[in-house]
């Protein structure tokens, strides 16, 4: 979840109490809210978060519009004395030493200049706080929307952008506090869609493995230098305004792999955004790599990888069952050139 402006959500509105939503979920906000995070309505944890922003930032909360809440996460939209920010907090205990590392991660990231949305730093220096079984910290709310891929200039830039937070995230000298609290990976891309050849799920056409097999034939056996990711970058995270990227967000998917895994993945999943999950042509992939290639060039090993991942994403993303967005067509187009 993120600091930023968001469609498709669900929820329940007062006109003068904080609205409750759901980011992703069918269920009911005001239970979720009373049952996950125990405050028994709006008005209970906004109180509770003028408490804590008040005592520990030194904030007056004049307002609290809204809080969307998303598995174990929730934020709250606030109009305070220091501005407008957004507060955003866990109660997964167990993902608080990955959620404070990714905090601090953040906060570097927008010291480098890199547009993240960076954490509104207390007092004592802490750019969160671990309190009331909960992890909290806040950020500046960004006056941008989630990237359209029909707007080829902002898509460009995204990949610019992309390539230069990847060059930071190359340098992080604390990369090893985020490797430490980064769960196992497991099988790879390209090793999750070879153990199709041999057992091929059924919603997948065998002509399309065929032609990614042949793809993979012909990339190279050296290795490519695995570093530190962004972990989700797709519309919902790029936020824009005026046809330039304002904010990269989201980090709490960070993860270890080849930056040009990271390109492909983007490039293929650049058009999704909340409930609206739906392939990007060609020329918006090739808009997306040319912007990326401005800033970091790929080596010829990255570009032979390309080929093979975008193929792979393109088959992982075909749904098992109905297919409203065509994905599986997309995949056509891609592998067969259908």
């Amino acid at each position: 979840m993120h600091a930023d402006r968001y469609d498709g959500s669900r929820g329940s509105v007062h006109p003068r109490h904080p609205a409750l939503e759901m980011l992703w979920e069918t269920a009911e906000p005001t239970h979720v809210l009373a049952t996950r995070f125990g405050h028994d309505d709006g008005d209970a944890a906004r109180t509770w978060l003028t408490g804590l922003v008040g005592e520990h930032w030194g904030i007056e909360v004049l307002a609290c519009h809204r809080i969307v809440m998303s598995d174990c996460n929730a934020l709250a939209w606030l109009d305070t004395s220091s501005g407008r920010v957004v507060a955003k907090w866990s109660v997964a205990r167990d993902r608080f030493a990955r959620l404070a590392a990714l905090t601090d991660l953040t906060a570097w990231l927008a010291a480098q200049g890199q547009p993240v949305s960076a954490p509104v730093t207390a007092p004592s220096g802490r750019t969160h706080l671990t309190t009331d079984g909960v992890l909290l910290a806040l950020q500046r709310e960004i006056d941008a929307s989630p990237l359209e891929v029909s707007d080829l200039g902002a898509v460009h830039d995204a990949g610019a952008v992309l390539a230069r937070l990847h060059r930071e995230l190359a340098a992080y000298p604390e990369t090893g506090r985020v490797r430490d609290v980064t769960p196992d990976p497991g099988p790879s891309t390209v090793e999750r869609v070879t153990a199709w050849f041999a057992t091929p799920p059924p919603h997948v056409p065998v002509p399309l493995l065929d032609a990614l097999r042949r793809r993979l034939d012909d990339a190279p056996a050296a290795p490519v230098p695995v570093q530190l990711l962004h972990g989700d970058v797709r519309a919902a995270n790029l936020l824009c305004a005026q046809g330039r990227v304002r904010a990269v967000i989201d980090l709490e998917e960070a993860r270890f792999d080849t930056a040009v895994d990271e390109l492909a993945r983007g490039a293929v999943m650049l058009g999704t955004k909340y409930h609206r999950w739906g392939p990007v042509s060609p020329h918006v992939r090739a808009t997306f790599r040319a912007g990326y290639e401005t800033e970091r060039p790929l080596a010829p090993e990255e570009a032979r990888w390309w080929d093979v991942l975008v193929g792979a994403y393109s088959l992982l993303m075909i749904p098992p069952a109905e297919d409203p967005t065509g994905w599986r067509g997309a995949a056509e187009v891609e592998l067969l050139g259908a």
